[in-house]
């Protein structure tokens, strides 16, 4: 949670055009060296670790209103052409928001796990999570070192968070229209949003039924290994 409140302020102070302090004092602290999402938790984790469990939810929720506030205040324009400076370079303001939904949709789910609690099966946040997944696929996979090019998926779901996406695989690309995919993913919202969020291997899921692929089974194989919904 300590994580969530330094990013859902940073996300709210650039909302403001304000300086994303605690993110600019992280990137001072590198001396030369790249920055990694991994690095900034660990570094305002370690920061709060003297707070109580209390205080820090309480900086989350505070931090989580000031960035909805700011973006219920943003205009037509400012939605459509805001780009700011996010972790893992320039990103537009729709995403950037999306991105904190997912955050906000997996962590919580990871404390109903802790208390024993069943998944939150809302629609919105398991189809935002799989969207923008889909969508950073071409980053995913370039990260890994796999060129993709001339490649597509199509993921069909159903169940809440469900949908249908047809996806070029190499940054830039979009399936020619009328061309089949070369892979496809189909099965249940859920079990592919906790595999987006690498809660869960996708192994489990094809061994239960609850995700089938096809087409080239190596090709969606991999996209299944690398996809995650967040940097």
């Amino acid at each position: 949670m300590a994580h969530l409140a330094a990013q859902d302020h940073a996300a709210a102070q650039l909302l403001g055009e304000e300086d994303p302090v605690e993110l600019d004092e992280y990137r001072a602290t590198l001396a030369g060296e790249p920055f990694t999402v991994e690095g900034f938790n660990t570094y305002v984790v370690n920061r709060r670790s003297g707070l109580s469990y209390r205080e820090v939810l309480t900086h989350w929720g505070r931090a989580a209103d000031l960035l909805l506030d700011r973006a219920a205040d943003l205009s037509d324009e400012q939605w459509r052409g805001m780009r700011v400076p996010w972790l893992a370079g320039q990103i537009g303001v729709p995403y950037l928001l999306q991105s904190r939904v997912v955050e906000w949709w997996l962590h919580g789910d990871d404390c109903r796990l802790g208390a024993g609690m069943e998944p939150r099966v809302q629609h919105w946040p398991i189809h935002l999570t799989i969207d923008l997944a889909i969508r950073m696929l071409p980053w995913a996979l370039g990260r890994a070192g796999l060129s993709m090019t001339g490649r597509s998926i199509q993921v069909d779901l159903e169940g809440a968070g469900g949908g249908t996406w047809l996806w070029g695989l190499a940054p830039g690309e979009a399936p020619e229209e009328g061309r089949k995919a070369d892979a496809y993913v189909q099965g249940r919202a859920l079990a592919f949003g906790l595999v987006c969020g690498r809660r869960m291997p996708a192994v489990e899921y094809l061994d239960d039924g609850n995700l089938v692929i096809g087409g080239d089974e190596e090709l969606a194989d991999v996209v299944l290994q690398h996809i995650r919904a967040y940097p």
